[in-house]
């Protein structure tokens, strides 16, 4: 018997595991499972210092996510120059909470609009894994599966020679999360290795 990683503690899951048989793989909750809005906006912004900045930060303030930023000296409007910028939100109360924000900082919101709509996922794999192996397993996936993006992040091993991996995904359409698990369930019993998923 062996003890969850520190981290799943934080997360509230405290007790003693064996390992999990395959049709009751572990379901952490909905708090790893999320639709994620991208969203494009054109701003225009008074041309005196801090005020590019002073238009991002309300971003970071409804915990928004910059995925990039494009502003136009040359392109000067009454005074105030163009920036285009394209970000992550959850969903549509924290664009009305950053609508509101840019207002009140007397910044012109041009347009803005959703690009689209992607699907989060978490995966935790423990097991005798190899980062290697878990590129590969992912790239084999990434044949089934569109995958909007991957990020891997990697344990040391601990004395049992286990390491485990934490695998966050995006998706664009819903159904894609129901593959991506059925190929990671798939893969992971054939190479005898516990997972903890999101719903």
């Amino acid at each position: 018997m062996r003890y969850f990683p520190t981290f799943l503690s934080n997360i509230g899951i405290n007790h003693y595991y064996s390992r999990v048989p395959y049709d009751n793989v572990i379901k952490v909750g909905q708090i790893f499972s999320r639709v994620i809005m991208i969203v494009n906006a054109e701003l225009y912004v008074k041309d005196l210092p801090g005020r590019l900045v002073g238009s991002l930060e309300p971003i970071s303030m409804v915990d928004g996510n910059i995925m990039g930023v494009v502003h136009d000296r040359e392109q000067i409007v009454d005074g105030r120059i163009s920036i285009n910028v394209t970000f992550e939100v959850e969903d549509v109360t924290q664009l009305k909470q950053l609508e509101d924000i840019w207002k009140d900082r007397d910044v012109i919101i041009s347009n803005m609009g959703s690009v689209y709509n992607t699907y989060s996922m978490e995966y935790l794999m423990i097991g005798n894994i190899t980062a290697s192996r878990i590129e590969e397993l992912m790239d084999e996936a990434s044949k089934k599966i569109k995958l909007e993006s991957i990020d891997i992040q990697y344990s040391s091993k601990d004395h049992d020679e286990n390491r485990t991996a934490m695998i966050s995904v995006k998706v664009r359409e819903k159904d894609d999360i129901g593959g991506l698990d059925q190929f990671l369930r798939t893969s992971c019993k054939k190479d005898d290795i516990t997972y903890v998923r999101g719903l």
